[in-house]
């Protein structure tokens, strides 16, 4: 609105703030014109990109795709921290330590690494025992040893049947669910995890449906 002099009376500056309303209507045509033709020229101009182009990474000529560790097959692309827990045995807080000691970068790409670098982290693997403390390991006072252990790969598959197969021998609480086929851990198998005829009133029925009828048909032969 147009600064309107405090002397006018109300008639004169009403006059004033129409002739100003009149005077904005006239320009008002000439701005959107002049907008337009700014926008034409953008438009025919050639486009400049506003943001920094990102600089494209040089890909490793060595890089690899396949990286192999205790007997398992790692997709390089993934990050180092990572790509370690693909390893049976080995979770997020040991593959960060064992990057830490090693002094390696956890967010690498595991296929850009170096083959001296992965002898260095398999040979950390097959001795981890000898690096973490005993509160991190997996095995700890070993049934036959006695000793504190952490294992490796097929080494946990391994050791599982050992100990699943000594339950049952040894007719433990255990070992008879695993035999049966039943929860170990005290879950719920009431209405949870039901397999064979145990599958509902519905289901019942159905059979002693089916056994009647196979019944009634030997009757008939007879």
């Amino acid at each position: 609105m147009p600064d309107i002099p405090s002397g006018l009376g109300p008639h004169e500056a009403g006059l004033a703030r129409a002739a100003f309303r009149a005077k904005r209507a006239l320009q008002r045509p000439r701005e959107v014109a002049n907008m337009a033709k700014k926008d034409k020229a953008d438009k025919e101009a050639p486009a400049e990109d506003k943001k920094p182009k990102k600089e494209v990474k040089e890909e490793n000529p060595d890089f690899k795709f396949l990286v192999r560790l205790i007997n398992t097959d790692i997709d390089g692309h993934r990050p180092l921290y990572l790509a370690l827990t693909k390893v049976t045995g080995v979770g997020r807080r040991l593959a960060l330590k064992i990057v830490h000691d090693l002094k390696l970068n956890p967010r690498a790409r595991i296929g850009d690494l170096s083959d001296e670098e992965i002898d260095r982290i398999t040979n950390t693997l097959e001795n981890i025992h000898t690096i973490i403390p005993a509160w991190m390991m997996n095995r700890q006072k070993d049934f036959d040893t006695g000793d504190d252990l952490h294992l490796i790969g097929t080494e946990v598959m391994v050791s599982r049947k050992d100990d699943i197969n000594r339950f049952k021998k040894i007719r433990s609480y255990k070992g008879i669910r695993h035999e049966r086929g039943y929860k170990v851990r005290g879950q719920r198998s009431k209405s949870n995890g039901r397999t064979g005829l145990t599958l509902g009133v519905s289901r019942v029925k159905a059979v002693a449906a089916a056994k009647a009828a196979a019944a009634a048909g030997e009757e008939k032969k007879e």
